[in-house]
């Protein structure tokens, strides 16, 4: 397989900017995952590092070879739609040996390859059925089973979960990253799902308007958000966001906040001003000892634990607690914050005052 790279790649359809000069590395055998919501450019430049698209400047490399202009055709991608793209006239066998047959590949090593791959998918009793008939389930796996018989460098998947129903969803994703983790393929996989992104991917791009949010693991982005559009859209509940009025210097570990002193990370950026204190509901805790108080206005059961809704001074604040701690609504309670959990964003900008701490994680616009 192999190492795909993006360097300052743009996207225009006449006036309109479908992708801004975004940038980042595919390693060889990762599953990647272009995460954001509909609009983004995340299809855009998954259909420009295939060739079904070409870039209206920057470049794409695969396997160290510049391929922003190649046909696709010349790339060696294969690429699964989210519609299967299937020809419903063909059987099983014939969906999955037709890119072979078109390449003039032997009958004997055509019949070795599509049982082989069958194999693989658990797919070998439909072989000889018809796939109009088949389960969405089973026309996933042909859709698949006919990109992996190619033997590509990379696999290219525009959301080809999207049309199944959530329960079957959820076990095809753990399928489809069972069979990458067997095959050790490049696969670069498009969907707005964060929780999809965060279970199948080993790394992860955020995209937002045209323009890459964060790149980076799961884990760093879920715990370092470097934007609060990042923040806001990983997680659920998402994050918490707390305005006030305040001043950071570099190098500060504290901040107030309506007269309380609330501990934060080492921040290598200052700033003054509208600022905005977040913090994930899971990192905040209740007690009557804490001294910046919230009032309980709504409480969810969600079996082992519970999300408790509070209005504070500084605007609405969720807290997923264990799911036996009492909160009555109306009640005045104490808050705390896990210090080193907390992000510090600017308001104007939305960034986050430690950004540049996040290793590996690159941002852009």
């Amino acid at each position: 397989m192999a190492q795909i790279v993006i360097k300052n790649v743009r996207k225009e359809f006449g006036d309109f900017v479908a992708v801004k000069e975004s940038s980042f590395t595919i390693e060889d055998g990762e599953f990647f995952m272009l995460l954001g919501p509909s609009g983004c450019g995340k299809t855009t430049t998954l259909r420009m590092i295939a060739g079904l698209e070409l870039p209206t400047s920057g470049e794409i490399y695969l396997d160290g070879e510049e391929i922003s202009q190649r046909p696709p055709s010349q790339r060696d991608i294969a690429f699964v739609f989210q519609m299967f793209a299937l020809y419903p006239h063909m059987n099983v066998y014939k969906n999955l040996s037709y890119p072979l047959v078109s390449q003039g590949m032997p009958r004997a090593a055509v019949r070795e390859k599509v049982e082989d791959v069958a194999r693989i998918l658990g797919i070998r009793d439909i072989l000889k059925k018809p796939v109009g008939g088949l389960s969405g389930g089973d026309r996933q796996r042909v859709a698949l089973g006919r990109a992996i018989v190619r033997d590509p460098k990379a696999f290219m998947m525009d959301e080809p979960l999207g049309a199944l129903d959530a329960e079957f969803r959820e076990h095809m994703a753990e399928e489809l990253r069972a069979l990458h983790d067997r095959m050790g393929a490049t696969t670069v996989y498009v969907t707005h799902d964060q929780l999809e992104a965060m279970q199948m991917g080993d790394k992860i791009v955020v995209m937002n308007n045209s323009v890459v949010e964060q790149f980076g693991t799961p884990q760093e982005i879920y715990d370092k958000p470097a934007t609060m559009f990042v923040a806001d859209f990983i997680g659920s509940p998402s994050m918490n966001f707390l305005a006030f009025e305040g001043t950071v210097a570099e190098g500060a570990q504290r901040i107030e906040m309506q007269g309380q002193s609330m501990t934060v990370p080492r921040q290598h950026q200052g700033a003054s001003g509208q600022l905005i204190f977040g913090v994930r509901p899971e990192h905040v805790t209740l007690s009557d000892a804490g001294a910046y108080r919230g009032e309980v206005r709504a409480t969810e059961y969600l079996g082992t634990t519970q999300i408790i809704t509070l209005d504070t001074p500084n605007g609405e604040l969720k807290a997923r607690v264990p799911a036996g701690q009492i909160a009555t609504v109306g009640e005045k309670i104490g808050l705390g914050f896990k210090g080193e959990a907390v992000t510090l964003f600017d308001d104007t900008s939305g960034r986050a005052l430690r950004s540049e701490l996040n290793e590996g994680i690159v941002t852009h616009g």
